[in-house]
């Protein structure tokens, strides 16, 4: 599909359905075509297993009935810890239709972030899967978590708090009477990643998934009322913890009634390529990371059907875009959202892709740029904060339990991501980073991503993470570290070649005066580079 887009902008009309809610939408699928597979379910060990909407279907309501006879009800905070799974939807439909609140987690967390989290929200359950139940146990006692359901195995943990998802669906029945729930009925609490400080628990109601049907799926899936969902099979390489899985397996697939896989492994190029081949996926969604790795195999020698690439939680650089548009002819497009919002800006399909953008503005949103110091909107070629007005339907509903937050964040006419941009003649957006890291050097406002998208292209770069360190004359210098590509040694002489190099690929001023080789950059749990921390060893070393 291609999209008009002057159109689709001035046509846009928000039109949330009063009682939209995904429990109510997957059982109306399932109802319209139960038999359509939902799910299509792979491992790395071979296992293979299918759910269609009326599996789907069923399995919520059996286990919404158990949650029901063990006391979990609207209101209450359900967290849950397990990989990829078969049984995933189920225990997250089915704890939305008692009207509890999800609170998502990553395998990649550790203990403490468990604990901060239930204490946070005042969780009273947590399902997770019998492989991560050594984060759960050691930090019960200091929680309000009243009770564990474990996802396969055989329980764990002392104490009768503790039992199965077999044991809770056991004997239910695949009819639920539960409560009316409405799109302005609370529906998640998902924290952010905490890139510059503790997460942020970020609450959304039902409105959020009917919000990513209305905008992720035509203008960044490619997916609308046309689309022969027969025809498709999408895969978002995300896992269940984070965000991108309720905008994209759960926000388009569930919602559109379309089907999806669903792999559990590790990343590897060669086996993530042999499934998109194999399994005739047709819609991908993955992290540039994984675009950076793929793109150095040989592509070429996969017979793929892919008609739709897609990219999303940082800036994709331009390398893997033309790599894999060269082998297969799809250009990977990027979205731009947050775990508060929407996709707020992408590249939609029929776009003219420019190299390093992050697309335009998705119709109905109204994400603008605006300055960082007042709420006037920046002038095109400068640097100012992506924002979008505090009554867009397409942004988060608070913070749970955090009026202070709420206070400092949605009290004026414009929620601000912090996150920082510029636009170009035509309209396209283009990131520079987060307002936190934008470098002052000698008057200039340099962003970040710009420095890094060069230093990238160079051959003996594999990773680079830029920000501002202190200068005496000129308030502060960029500063990149560098993480080396296999068969490259540091050395001045690099070093030098590298500055020479910058220059010319972008503005003088821009280039990194001082570069540090090093092994690894700090980062967060979802793969983020914390530059807070490179800031504060900047800091330190000039004695600040």
């Amino acid at each position: 599909m291609g999209v008009d887009y002057k159109d689709a902008v001035g046509s846009f009309e928000w039109d949330v359905p009063e009682s939209y809610a995904i429990p109510s939408v997957v059982a109306d699928h399932a109802e319209s075509f139960g038999d359509r597979v939902a799910v299509r379910f792979l491992d790395e060990d071979g296992t293979r297993e299918e759910r269609t909407y009326a599996a789907l279907r069923d399995g919520m309501n059996r286990f919404a009935n158990g949650l029901e006879a063990l006391g979990v009800g609207p209101g209450d905070r359900v967290m849950h810890l397990f990989p990829r799974h078969p049984d995933a939807f189920a225990v997250q439909l089915g704890a939305l239709a008692t009207g509890s609140l999800l609170v998502p987690c990553s395998s990649m967390l550790r203990s403490k972030d468990i604990e901060f989290r239930a204490t946070d929200c005042n969780a009273s359950t947590i399902v997770v899967h019998e492989s991560l139940t050594d984060m759960v146990e050691p930090i019960l006692a200091e929680t309000p978590l009243e009770r564990v359901i474990v996802l396969d195995g055989d329980g764990g943990g002392d104490g009768d708090r503790w039992t199965t998802f077999r044991s809770v669906i056991d004997g239910r029945s695949a009819e639920y009477d539960g409560p009316d729930l409405s799109a302005d009925d609370p529906m998640s609490i998902n924290y952010t990643s905490g890139t510059t400080g503790q997460p942020k628990p970020v609450l959304h109601k039902h409105r959020w998934q009917y919000c990513f049907n209305r905008i992720n799926a035509p203008y960044w899936w490619g997916i609308d009322e046309e689309t022969d969902l027969e025809d498709e099979l999408l895969w978002a390489t995300t896992g269940t913890g984070w965000a991108k899985w309720f905008w994209s397996p759960v926000g388009v697939g569930l919602t559109t009634g379309a089907t999806q896989l669903i792999y559990d492994g590790e990343f590897e190029p060669d086996t993530f390529l042999e499934l998109l081949a194999s399994e005739g996926v047709t819609k991908l969604c993955a992290v540039p990371t994984q675009y950076r790795m793929l793109a150095n195999a040989d592509l070429e020698r996969y017979d793929v059907d892919l008609d739709d690439t897609l990219s999303a939680g940082e800036p994709l650089n331009r390398e893997p875009i033309e790599r894999i548009r060269d082998a297969w002819g799809v250009t990977p497009r990027d979205g731009y959202g947050q775990t508060e919002t929407v996709a707020l800006v992408t590249n939609y399909p029929g776009i003219d892709i420019k190299p390093g953008s992050m697309g335009k503005p998705t119709p109905g949103v109204g994400a603008t740029i605006i300055d960082v110091d007042d709420d006037k909107e920046v002038e095109t070629g400068e640097i100012g904060e992506i924002a979008v007005p505090v009554e867009s339907p397409a942004i988060f509903d608070g913070y749970y339990e955090k009026p202070q937050l709420d206070e400092a964040k949605l009290s004026g006419d414009y929620y601000r991501t912090g996150d920082l941009a510029s636009r170009d003649e035509d309209g396209y957006f283009f990131f520079e980073g987060r307002a936190d890291d934008i470098i002052i050097s000698s008057g200039y406002r340099i962003g970040p991503f710009e420095v890094e998208d060069a230093l990238v292209s160079h051959d003996a770069v594999a990773e680079a993470a830029v920000v501002d360190s202190p200068h005496e004359e000129r308030g502060s210098v960029v500063k990149a570290y560098v993480i080396l590509a296999d068969g490259y040694e540091r050395s001045p002489e690099l070093k030098d070649d590298l500055q020479t190099f910058m220059k010319e690929e972008t503005a003088p001023y821009k280039y990194p005066r001082r570069i540090e080789f090093t092994a690894e950059l700090p980062k967060t749990s979802s793969g983020k580079i914390r530059r807070v921390e490179l800031r504060e060893k900047e800091q330190h070393k000039h004695g600040l």
